[in-house]
């Protein structure tokens, strides 16, 4: 994964065969604090999701994005640095509270630059992002989904991690129409490459 400074990208990446990554809810709550130490420092995060099996963050790569580290015989951007320490460390400790072996996550996090109209919108990645568990059909509303940002933007949330002004200017967000607009539908053609 290489990103450029000043774009903005949707990372993903889910379970292997999709299987569950957050087995308990505690799960969910760890795998955030890893958020706050490995990621945050590295990126403005503008909005993101954990789902059963997967996980998304859209960002806005900053200059404590790209900077290259070498790590062992790999040169790495520090962002990319960070998603490794992030998901090794949350795989250990899966591992050892499932007594389980072997990789909990795909090999490759995919990073989607959305930044330009050709590989699609930013505000769509931004609704996208938290129509996630609606789409699922795990909640009826978004904002009964807890591991969401959505309720960052609500005002209602318990941990913030978003950029929340950065986004409201790079996503053009009206904040009076943030809830309203975030229930548009999102057509296929930007769904189907997930």
């Amino acid at each position: 994964m290489h990103l450029t400074e000043g774009e903005i990208y949707h990372i993903y990446n889910r379970g292997i065969n999709r299987e569950v990554i957050f087995p308990r809810r505690e799960n969910y709550r760890y795998f955030l604090q890893g958020v706050q130490r490995w990621l945050k420092p590295r990126c403005d995060i503008l909005a993101w999701c954990l789902m059963p099996n997967h996980f998304h963050f859209l960002i806005h790569a900053n200059a404590a994005t790209v900077p290259m580290i070498h790590d062992g015989s790999i040169d790495r951007q520090q962002f990319s640095q960070g998603i490794k320490q992030l998901l090794s460390s949350y795989a250990k400790a899966i591992n050892k509270q499932e007594s389980r072996v072997g990789n909990l996550f795909q090999q490759k996090t995919k990073a989607r630059e959305v930044s330009s109209s050709d590989q699609g919108h930013p505000l769509t990645a931004f609704h996208y992002v938290h129509q996630n568990p609606m789409r699922a059909k795990i909640v009826q509303r978004m904002e009964d989904w807890e591991f969401s940002s959505f309720n960052e933007y609500m005002e209602k949330g318990t941990l913030y991690l978003c950029n929340r002004e950065l986004a409201i200017n790079l996503l053009d967000l009206n904040p009076a129409r943030i809830y309203d607009d975030s229930y548009e539908v999102i057509h296929d053609d930007y769904t189907s490459s997930f």
